[in-house]
């Protein structure tokens, strides 16, 4: 089983998890390059929020946009947005990533602006 193979099978494993809770979920996605953050409905069909690091907003308060800082500037903006759509409380999926360097940063970005998760 290669690196992407496993990190599918985390994935799976926490999306049912979370289906199991019917939670509205926060779910993210990083590249060497980029990170982005969805808020996702319960059931799946909409996204109620969104941001990443290609938004002009954001590209330009930042010096590069695969590090930490990024992602916390994105963590921030979609907590910002998730609160204004009404979202307070997430279940964050990390999408198989490990929960270290940036998909961190952007959680812990995320709960100092009123996530809670």
């Amino acid at each position: 089983m290669d690196k992407k193979q496993s990190r599918m099978k985390r994935a799976l494993k926490l999306r049912s998890k979370i289906k199991k809770l019917s939670a509205v979920r926060l779910s993210i996605h990083k590249t060497a390059q980029h990170i982005y953050a969805q808020v996702i409905s319960a059931d799946g069909a909409t996204t109620l929020a969104s941001a990443s690091t290609t938004q002009s907003d954001i590209k330009t308060l930042l010096k590069g946009t695969g590090n930490m800082i990024a992602a916390a500037e994105v963590g921030k903006f979609i907590a910002q947005k998730a609160i204004a759509a009404g979202v307070s409380e997430v279940a964050f999926d990390r999408s198989g990533f490990k929960y270290h360097g940036r998909v961190k940063a952007l959680a812990d970005a995320a709960r100092e602006a009123g996530l809670k998760f």
